[in-house]
């Protein structure tokens, strides 16, 4: 297996094919030639806020700093180009129409795959699914329930190019689902789309854009009579406002992350506990696991590292592996920056047990095994096993 190249020598491959010193990329950057140098000798990690500056500095994308997070891709890429062909064909469907029960056990099977992070089983069942729901939908063009099951499928199609690190297709998927959602007159459909529409701005670092697409979709889905306080309306709003968190605090805007986290507390107070609706999770506990999160993008790691005891000890048994998959990497990432490296190596290796393809392939999971692993920790076996597995090392 070949070693994956990591976020920091890809920025200076980059960097020096553009024939740029250090010391202009990161006076362009916003930060300083010691942790630019840092980054790229793989002792700091490459966060999201530091990878979108870059980006822009060198007028490249964050997914090219990022890089393919697979050393062996064949698998992978027929899956997808198998996903990509069934998105181009979303008014040609080569599926039949199935039967009701079967469709429907289709659509939860593909919610379950998702929220469990199995992506490779996921991109396998998506392509015949997609067909079908679409042939379904368009041969019942009045059929609200329908055309929200293909925004449903067309959500967990994001999820996996998302998480698989395929921008071009994400931005595909989410045209094709706010397609869908507008034949459904269900305002919860199109919060589901704008959730991902605004999650393809923070892909590409574009977070002032991104907070725009949220503030609208919450204006509108308020303007449709969705701001009385109901559960369905506290979910997806309170989605939304989630969604401003992480956008606002990789921003670097305190007010508007304060805002949006107040908000979303106040929608979490109507829902008892975490909820799953059109992939979306909402309730105390994910708002915890964003606000967790806001801190660490904000530089407060220690007010992430408090938190994250009683998480630790009693891990929300109402969210769903993707939940906790990204809630042990963020802490993982807090550990790190607090210099607490058995710490974050235990966290992470629980990031892998209930989230293994998540894990492996998610940039933040990826950067702190990175750091611990320069950092002269090969010696530790877990840590060496996370290190293969991610292709960091071989």
């Amino acid at each position: 297996m070949e070693k994956t190249p990591a976020p920091g020598e890809n920025i200076a491959v980059l960097r020096k094919a553009r024939g740029m010193g250090r010391a202009r990329l990161a006076r362009l950057g916003g930060i300083s030639v010691s942790l630019l140098t840092r980054i790229e000798e793989g002792t700091r990690p490459a966060t999201p806020h530091i990878v979108a500056a870059l980006a822009k500095a060198m007028r490249v994308t964050p997914a090219r700093i990022h890089g393919q997070p697979f050393s062996d891709e064949t698998r992978q890429a027929e899956l997808l180009d198998d996903l990509r062909a069934a998105v181009r064909r979303y008014t040609l469907p080569r599926e039949d129409v199935p039967p009701p029960e079967a469709l429907a056990a289709g659509v939860q099977r593909a919610m379950a795959l998702r929220a469990e992070t199995r992506y490779l089983e996921l991109l396998d069942l998506l392509p015949r699914l997609l067909g079908q729901v679409t042939a379904t939908a368009l041969s019942t063009p009045g059929e609200s329930g329908v055309w929200s099951q293909l925004v449903d499928v067309y959500g967990c199609a994001y999820a996996a190019a998302h998480r698989l690190a395929q921008p071009d297709l994400a931005d595909m998927i989410v045209s094709r689902q706010a397609w869908a959602a507008q034949q459904t007159w269900n305002p919860e459909a199109e919060v589901a789309t704008a959730w991902n529409e605004a999650g393809t701005y923070q892909s590409a670092g574009q977070y002032g854009d991104g907070l725009a697409i949220v503030e609208r979709a919450i204006a509108k889905y308020e303007r449709a009579g969705g701001g009385e306080s109901s559960p369905a309306a506290a979910m997806s709003l309170g989605s939304l406002h989630l969604r401003g968190v992480v956008l606002a605090s990789r921003h670097k805007d305190k007010g508007a992350t304060a805002d949006h986290l107040r908000r979303a507390h106040h929608h979490a107070r109507l829902v008892p506990a975490d909820v799953l609706r059109h992939n979306l999770t909402f309730g105390p506990a994910n708002t915890a696991l964003y606000e967790l999160a806001a801190h660490i993008e904000l530089g407060k790691p220690g007010m992430a590292v408090e938190m994250s005891d009683p998480l630790l000890r009693n891990p929300p048994p109402s969210l769903t592996p993707s939940r906790l998959g990204r809630m042990y990497i963020d802490i993982s990432r807090a550990r790190l920056d607090v210099r607490n490296y058995s710490g974050a190596e235990e966290a992470l290796d629980r990031a892998f047990a209930v989230a293994p393809e998540m894990a492996e392939a998610h940039p933040m999971a990826r950067e702190v095994v990175r750091v611990l692993f320069v950092l002269h920790q090969r010696a530790r076996p877990t840590l060496m096993g996370m290190a293969e597995r991610t292709g960091l090392a071989t």
